[in-house]
């Protein structure tokens, strides 16, 4: 399992654009059709919602990877 980290500027990032900015995607694009696809979870759940707020301490899940958000 790969494990990346996250270090979160501001109150939140949008599921897509963080999938771009850990380098799993291209753009956000990319990005929203990962998650459309249902392989992405947030704390253990699926997540479908494209442009989830995700914010310090959550867990999100694509495949083997891992990526741990954190404050800034």
């Amino acid at each position: 399992m790969q494990k990346l980290s996250f270090s979160l500027e501001g109150e939140y990032v949008e599921l897509n654009q963080l999938l771009k900015l850990v380098g799993l995607c291209e753009s956000g694009g990319a990005g929203k059709a990962i998650v459309a696809s249902g392989d992405v979870s947030v704390d253990g759940e699926q997540e479908l919602r494209k442009t989830a707020k995700i914010r310090a301490g959550q867990l999100v899940s694509l495949g083997d990877i891992e990526i741990r958000v954190q404050a800034g």
